[in-house]
């Protein structure tokens, strides 16, 4: 099979391992950088070019759009899907999972089971949105931050006031969530190939730190899932439209709850942490679904 990767740098740990997996199995695999492709909209022959060539269609492509390129990675994404190109990851798909807001009202209208989340658009409603959630402490997210940036931590209804004056400064959207004490810092990633878990940690945040994200200084380690958890990420995947997705959950007093669903999931960490070779399964589902559509 021919499968082009869509990724800014090829010597990142997910896009190397993506081409070693590929190459081992005896795919041709290339490493397209998106935000240096452009394209030709037409409806009778769509085309994308990169570096002067015109790329023709594949089997496959695998979606690696950064955060901060979402608007013109899904665009690409898109072009292709017109060329009739497999898209393991659709650029609806990519577009609403990247959308904290819309992703947990998708999730929401599914009857996933999440934190008790408020939102709003001006620092005005501070009071409605703190009552919405009634609960102190409270978890305080920018909607543009990633990987632990622009979250705070309120632990008294005063502290969620200031923090929320301070974020008025930024104009920017602001979401409110419960803060799940039992957790105990930690969360889980569930990494969802398909409909199946191919792998799972345990992530755990840092003395004195409420973020458990790896790069700030968290711990992670293996762990086995419940069926419950299993069912929860692979269904909010599937409400996503998400062939392969990192799902982060959280145990709590009421069962497990999702915090977020990741488009494009590092493989270095999952890896590394569970000794799975999770690259592999990834091509191994592409290889499977291309030869459905082949024989279908």
């Amino acid at each position: 099979m021919n499968i082009f990767i869509l990724s800014r740098n090829k010597n990142l740990y997910s896009t190397s391992r993506l081409v070693e997996a590929g190459n081992k199995m005896g795919h041709n695999i290339r490493v397209v950088d998106y935000m240096r492709c452009y394209m030709n909209i037409t409806s009778r022959k769509p085309t994308i070019y990169y570096g002067g060539e015109s790329l023709g269609k594949v089997d496959a492509v695998i979606p690696r759009i950064g955060a901060s390129n979402t608007f013109y990675g899904t665009a690409v994404v898109k072009q292709f899907e017109m060329m009739n190109c497999y898209c393991v990851n659709t650029s609806d798909a990519i577009a609403n999972s990247r959308d904290k807001l819309r992703s947990l009202q998708i999730l929401a209208e599914a009857g996933i089971n999440m934190p008790i989340t408020g939102f709003a658009s001006h620092t005005k409603d501070i009071e409605g949105v703190i009552e919405s959630v009634d609960s102190i402490p409270l978890i305080m997210k920018l909607l543009q931050g990633t990987q632990g940036q622009g979250i705070v931590l309120a632990e008294t209804r005063k502290a969620a006031e200031s923090v929320m004056s301070a974020f008025r400064q930024l104009d920017a959207d602001i979401m409110v969530q419960e803060f799940i004490k039992e957790s105990g810092g930690t969360d889980i990633r569930a990494f969802v190939v398909g409909e199946q878990v191919v792998a799972s940690m345990k992530r755990t945040a840092p003395e004195g730190e409420f973020r458990s994200n790896v790069h700030r200084g968290g711990t992670m380690e293996n762990i086995a899932l419940t069926s419950e958890e299993v069912e929860m990420a692979v269904n909010a995947s599937k409400i996503l439209g998400l062939s392969i997705a990192g799902v982060d959950l959280m145990r709590s007093d009421r069962g497990p709850l999702i915090l977020e669903v990741n488009s494009s999931p590092g493989l270095q960490g999952i890896e590394t942490c569970s000794n799975i070779d999770v690259a592999g399964k990834i091509i191994t589902f592409i290889q499977q679904r291309i030869e459905n559509m082949w024989v279908s």
